[in-house]
């Protein structure tokens, strides 16, 4: 069963840059990353990253 869970802490990110190396980035199948995406960072683990959609940026996000 699903449950909603808020966030606790804020998430670090930077916009993408088209045509960047996505290397190490991780990349949902169903995504694919365009102007106005975002590259997420695990605060405790600068090495996991991974792209956020811009669609699910925008309805999801806000700026702190």
């Amino acid at each position: 069963m699903l449950k909603n869970y808020r966030k606790k802490n804020v998430q670090p990110m930077r916009p993408y840059e088209p045509g960047e190396d996505m290397t190490g980035i991780s990349v949902n199948k169903e995504d694919t990353p365009e102007l106005g995406g975002m590259i997420a960072v695990n605060p405790s683990n600068g090495e996991d990253r991974w792209y956020v959609a811009k669609q699910f940026f925008e309805d999801n996000y806000i700026e702190v």
